[in-house]
């Protein structure tokens, strides 16, 4: 333990997932010694922490023997503590406060706020005070303290993306969980992170790009918030002259805050891509609606003029190929997805193809889990119930890994589905640490369909990642929503499902 050492919560799940590296580690964490972390410690047999509190920083370890522990703490340490070398100037003391850090760097005009739910908000308005816009990351933020923050922010001018805000590029610069992408004329508002995500890496691919991507946190187009936070950001890329259309991506919104969020554009058209939502004629506010994000992409690529390449291209051969390897006994299937957005859009696809989906994140309150056998299901891995005590699974694929040997071999499992997501903050080898078990999945007679979120800029590496995973015998496609189709024609044995263009 350190007293007095406090480590934001990027800094924190990227120790975690270095302890994690090493042979004979059966867990591991880097964790403040908040009340909650304490408790979970303790869970754990870890305990006598003595008068710790917010600020100490605790390193735990579960390992096969000393050497493998002693090794794990080694790597937690040296990432940990590596910053405090790398000052530019050793003589300047670390800032202790927003203010002292925007005296360091009075250029600055945005925080990145990762703290504990409970200080996010105070973290928040310090940066306001400084005149900085703030993406924040943290979450557990009580809806009262988000409305506050985002009422305090549009009277100063300033955006307060989040709380719960992973994604966001702006000028250029990628923020949180982000892709390396292309400049352009589409600006992005995003209340879902890895729906940001997919639609910011296809409209890099279709040769687009972006002007901006401003994430505005899970809960901003709720009713209750009322997409306080969205209405600025669609101001703002209203009266940016290099922004041409402005994506809205989201959950099923409110349909009035989405409404209020419409209207605020008095000149760039608007296209809405809200998850599943409905509406008359297929319009919102005067905006086209799509279902899926990748109906989003195609039509912003359409309002642009821009070509949209085929999404189907040998999909159907694939299916038909898969579905004469199955059983008669596998018609389920099961989704384990690392971006939740995306499984809340496998549930979309596969629902108007197959009929109900039971999930951790449901599309309707009757198919949360437990699901009955024989069931189809969609796992969002990076709820908190999974990432308890451990990283996110971008970025700590193992977690994904053994779920799926417990959960993807059954007898009724026909297909498998699966996302890896790409860019900044995410694994340097999501594809290589699934594909062996990919494999054996094939092996035992189900299809896998794959979906690589990415770009070719992305330091992974966009093209050796699907690679990877057609060597493993992956049906790899060229986006989210068509790999959930492949998946339900070969779940329906119609490969023909496979073939269907975007609406």
């Amino acid at each position: 333990m350190f007293p007095g050492t406090y480590r934001d919560s990027l800094l924190l799940l990227s120790a975690t997932r270095a302890m994690h590296e090493g042979d004979g580690i059966g867990w591991a964490a880097a964790v403040m010694a908040t009340p909650a972390n304490v408790a979970d410690l303790a869970g754990r047999g870890i305990g006598d922490l003595g008068a710790a509190d917010a600020n100490a920083l605790v390193l735990a370890v579960q390992a096969a023997d000393g050497q493998a522990a002693d090794a794990a703490l080694d790597r937690g340490r040296a990432l940990l503590f590596a910053a405090e070398g790398a000052r530019q100037d050793p003589r300047q003391a670390d800032p202790q406060t927003i203010g002292e850090a925007v005296a360091q760097l009075p250029d600055a005009n945005v925080a990145v706020i990762s703290v504990p739910g409970p200080y996010a908000a105070i973290a928040a308005h310090s940066a306001l005070t400084a005149g900085l816009h703030v993406l924040l990351f943290s979450d557990n933020v009580p809806l009262e303290e988000e409305i506050a923050l985002k009422d305090r922010a549009s009277g100063l001018g300033k955006l307060v993306m989040g709380p719960g805000a992973g994604t966001a590029v702006l000028g250029g610069v990628g923020l949180g969980f982000a892709n390396a992408v292309r400049p352009g004329s589409v600006g992005v508002v995003a209340a879902a992170g890895t729906g940001a995500q997919e639609v910011m890496t296809l409209l890099d691919r279709w040769g687009i790009g972006v002007s901006q991507v401003v994430g505005v946190g899970g809960r901003d187009l709720s009713a209750r918030v009322g997409g306080r936070m969205a209405r600025d950001a669609v101001r703002a890329l209203d009266a940016d002259p290099g922004t041409e259309v402005i994506l809205l991506v989201s959950k099923p919104p409110d349909p009035d805050a989405a409404r209020t969020v419409i209207d605020a554009s008095e000149r760039t058209p608007v296209v809405a891509a809200c998850l599943g939502m409905s509406a008359a004629g297929g319009m919102l506010a005067g905006a086209p609606l799509a279902v899926t994000l990748e109906d989003g992409a195609v039509v912003v690529a359409r309002t642009l003029g821009k070509p949209v390449p085929d999404l189907t291209e040998g999909l159907a051969a694939a299916a038909a190929q898969a579905v004469d390897r199955l059983d008669g006994a596998r018609t389920a299937v099961r989704g384990f997805y690392t971006g939740g957005t995306l499984c809340y859009e496998a549930q979309v696809v596969l629902t108007a193809l197959l009929g109900p989906v039971y999930s951790n994140i449901p599309l309707r309150p009757d198919l949360a889990l437990p699901a009955p056998g024989g069931a189809h299901v969609c796992l969002d891995l990076g709820e908190a119930v999974y990432t308890q005590g451990r990283p996110h699974p971008m970025i700590d694929p193992a977690a994904r890994r053994d779920i799926m040997r417990e959960q993807a071999f059954g007898d009724d499992v026909a297909a498998v589905l699966l996302d890896v997501v790409l860019g900044y903050g995410s694994h340097p080898d999501p594809a290589g640490e699934i594909a062996g078990t990919c494999a054996d999945i094939v092996a035992s007679g189900a299809a896998v369909i794959g979906y690589v979120l990415g770009t070719d800029g992305d330091p992974q590496g966009f093209g050796a990642q699907r690679h990877t995973l057609r060597d493993a015998g992956v049906i790899v496609t060229p986006t989210a929503a068509q790999a959930a189709r492949v998946a339900a024609a070969i779940a329906a044995r119609r490969p023909a499902l496979a073939a269907a263009a975007p609406a």
